[in-house]
């Protein structure tokens, strides 16, 4: 439905944008006393017709790309920290690099961490839980 509706606007504002070019050539320019040539006027619509199909592609590509997840989804994803964080560094998570700030003590290059809050684009990370706690935990 979203690809239809995409089509048909496109097509409709390509048309408008032709007939809005032909008015001008034709009827406003003579009207300031500039004459345009008939070839000059069809390479114009080429032109724009050229312009209209690359902006086309361009937008459907960009319809047709997944949502982004916004950085307060993130919360309580894990990532690796791409930098040490002392306690300001980078760290990747879901496969993008994002600055972030260790809430605890610093942070070794590769360490896993988990994303425990987000302030604007900065992810406020600790380290991930050790998971032998949980099994000692648990055999108890």
């Amino acid at each position: 439905m979203r690809r239809k509706w995409y089509i048909a606007s496109s097509i409709v504002t390509a048309l408008a944008g032709e007939v809005a070019l032909v008015a001008i050539v034709l009827w406003l320019l003579p009207l300031c006393g500039v004459n345009m040539p008939m070839w000059g006027l069809i390479l114009l619509m080429v032109a724009y017709g050229v312009y209209e199909y690359i902006s086309y592609r361009i937008g459907s590509k960009a319809l047709e790309r997944k949502p982004v997840v916004s950085p307060e989804a993130m919360v309580g994803s894990y990532g690796k920290a791409a930098t040490q964080l002392v306690p300001n560094g980078y760290v990747q998570v879901e496969g993008e690099l994002w600055r972030a700030l260790s809430t605890g003590p610093n942070i070794d290059k590769g360490e896993e961490i988990v994303v425990v809050e987000v302030k604007r684009l900065t992810l406020i990370v600790a380290h991930m839980p050790n998971n032998n706690c949980i099994e000692d935990i648990a055999s108890q």
